[in-house]
């Protein structure tokens, strides 16, 4: 899943960087920068109205892998395996030490005391 996350943040950043770039490219409705610029109606490479439409077309299409990239990315970062916590009342056992019996060495200095 880590693959998946890298390459849904890839296109997330490519995408908002194109976004960036195509709403810096449109010439707004009322003014008329856009000819300063050299995106005049008359010499541009799509026409009069076709800038329009492909590039708002363009930014539409790579705002929405943006918004998916970005729910992608929630959904990974969500997904996370919880263990129960302390007070959720499910307590694992605990195990005791697997350790056999030692027998109390005696000293054989000393004589064998009987019970």
């Amino acid at each position: 899943m880590e693959w998946f996350k890298t390459l849904l943040i890839v296109l997330q950043v490519i995408s908002a960087l194109a976004v960036i770039l195509l709403v810096l490219l449109q010439q707004g409705k009322g003014a008329d920068m856009g000819a300063a610029f050299g995106s005049g109606s008359s010499g541009s490479l799509f026409g009069a109205s076709g800038s329009a439409n492909f590039l708002s077309h363009t930014t539409a299409i790579f705002a929405a892998i943006f918004f998916v990239c970005t729910l992608g990315i929630t959904w990974i970062g969500n997904k996370k395996e919880a263990s129960p916590g302390i007070l959720s009342g499910t307590v694992a056992p605990v195990a005791a030490p697997a350790v056999a019996p030692v027998a109390p060495v005696q000293d054989p200095t000393k004589p064998a005391v009987p019970k």
